[in-house]
């Protein structure tokens, strides 16, 4: 590696003079980075020497604004594509040290001697923007994967409450799986806004699916019903399971005064739609 230097007056006009010892430092510095870098850029479009570059101005220059944005760009970036945050914890550790290294040989270049304190403040002062460029980073990272798996959760939840039109007034809710305290709040929520916006007047809710059901959840439950009912839809319960039933009796638990119960969906839909189709 070509060591000889240039100099320059100033350490931002240094880095850059001298940009390709400074890449060569870099890489040594971060070893397993180094061999990830076209992989990455390839991945994410992400430059890490440009970046690392740009880092090391923003830190020597106190650009502490610029540091910031460019920080929280970064961590959206490093969230998007997935990539791995032990590389960019190396990439930055690496940057600092390359700095550090820069910093001696300008000082060697340009006969500069600091006191002790002058030293400290200086190591103080990089050392802090550094590490706020870090605490940025991983912030910005760590809410864009928050803000990306709600995002999923709520389209999980969507899923998992799919109202079904099978005609104009008349929907079918198949519930499947354990209906626990948090997943009822859904079906509450998505049963009252679909009621209104489809106008349905008959919610056929399939509970085929649905093995077992706590006693508080089904406290909850009959007040989803009373709520479709007030909303002038009749519900209509089909497929209720020999277990939940016998749980539902010893427990002095009854839907029938919310809602209407049948066998199974089949024959519910083919009485219902046979209404429907008689009163055109």
């Amino acid at each position: 590696m070509d060591t000889t230097f240039s100099p320059k007056e100033n350490i931002n006009e240094f880095i850059i003079e001298n940009r390709h010892i400074f890449q060569e430092k870099l890489l040594s510095e971060a070893v397993t980075v180094a061999t990830k870098i076209n992989d990455i850029l390839q991945t994410g479009n992400i430059n890490l020497l440009e970046n690392a570059e740009k880092l090391s101005l923003y830190v020597v220059e106190n650009k502490e604004e610029q540091l910031t944005k460019f920080a929280q760009q970064e961590g959206v970036i490093w969230a998007k594509h997935a990539l791995t945050l032990a590389f960019k914890l190396e990439w930055v550790q690496a940057i600092r040290r390359t700095i550090w290294h820069f910093l001696y040989h300008f000082d060697e270049l340009n006969g500069n001697s600091r006191s002790t304190e002058d030293f400290f403040d200086l190591e103080k002062m990089i050392n802090n923007r550094l590490d706020k460029f870090i605490n940025n980073f991983f912030i910005s990272y760590s809410n864009y994967k928050d803000d990306l798996i709600k995002s999923q959760r709520k389209l999980v939840e969507h899923l998992s409450v799919p109202i079904i039109p099978v005609s104009k007034s008349v929907a079918v809710l198949p519930l499947i799986g354990m209906i626990d305290g948090y997943r009822i709040k859904i079906i509450e929520e998505r049963a009252l806004i679909d009621i209104s916006n489809l106008r349905i007047q008959r919610l056929i809710m399939d509970m085929s699916g649905i093995a077992d059901m706590e006693i508080d959840v089904m406290d909850h439950f009959i007040k989803v019903l009373n709520a479709i009912s007030m909303m002038g839809c009749k519900a209509v319960l089909t497929g209720l399971r020999p277990e939940l039933v016998r749980k539902m009796v010893h427990a002095g638990i009854s839907f029938d005064e919310k809602a209407e119960t049948n066998g199974t969906l089949q024959q519910t839909l083919k009485e219902y739609l046979a209404i429907e189709q008689q009163s055109y």
